[in-house]
């Protein structure tokens, strides 16, 4: 025998004692079950949801940056039309018939101006937060589907390996087998990294809303 039975009552059988070879293949095999457990329907369904409501936070935040683009340069428009009209008030003084001019125009800016400053306080202070959280709750969601699918493949791993170890276990009468250092130990790895995440995601969506549902000294509307 290559051991001693009586200094080494526990062993460990390996696919090949090519640590670099054994790793690779863990690796690959991992990878490969958790890419079959992400194309499950009900997982396939969370995460479009997700991207639905992430691109959805994307578009009202680039919403946002154009806003105020569009209203720093309705500003300067202001300030230039108000100028020209303050300068040609005091021009026809001078000529002895003052005449206030470009009023209309001015107006029509003021309005625009109030109306653009409204959108942007209703994208910022309401649509973005109630977005932020949808995609959050989205995300952690679709982290946590995707960790109960891995786990069950893990779990249904482990159990067609103790079938296929069965003859063994009778003749052995009792043979212990940890998991943990194999595919099925490595899925339930990766499942928990994924609950910790959406565990997080949710307590990040619940603190965005929390600070979102507090009284701002006004009625929400």
């Amino acid at each position: 025998m290559s051991f001693d039975l009586a200094r080494t009552p526990t062993l460990e059988v390996v696919a090949t004692h090519d640590e670099t070879r054994l790793s690779h293949d863990l690796q690959s095999r991992v990878k490969q079950a958790i890419l079959q457990a992400e194309a499950q329907p009900e997982v396939a369904e969370a995460v479009s949801a997700q991207r639905t409501a992430h691109t959805a936070l994307d578009d009202l935040k680039k919403a946002e940056r154009l806003l105020n683009k569009f209203a720093m340069e309705s500003r300067n428009q202001m300030a230039a039309t108000s100028k020209a009209a303050i300068e040609s008030i005091v021009a026809s003084a001078v000529e002895g018939i003052p005449k206030v001019a470009n009023l209309r125009e001015l107006a029509l800016i003021d309005t625009q101006n109030r109306y653009v400053s409204r959108a942007i306080e209703q994208t910022v202070e309401h649509l973005i937060p109630v977005a932020q959280i949808t995609s959050l709750r989205a995300e952690s969601h679709a982290l946590m589907i995707t960790a109960r699918t891995v786990e069950q493949s893990a779990h249904d791993r482990a159990e067609r390996l103790v079938g296929q170890l069965r003859e063994a276990v009778t003749e052995e009468v009792v043979l212990p087998v940890d998991m943990s250092k194999g595919v099925a130990g490595a899925l339930l790895t990766h499942a928990r990294e994924l609950r910790r995440r959406a565990v997080q995601l949710s307590e990040e969506a619940d603190g965005i809303e929390k600070s979102y549902c507090r009284p701002r000294g006004g009625n929400r509307e």
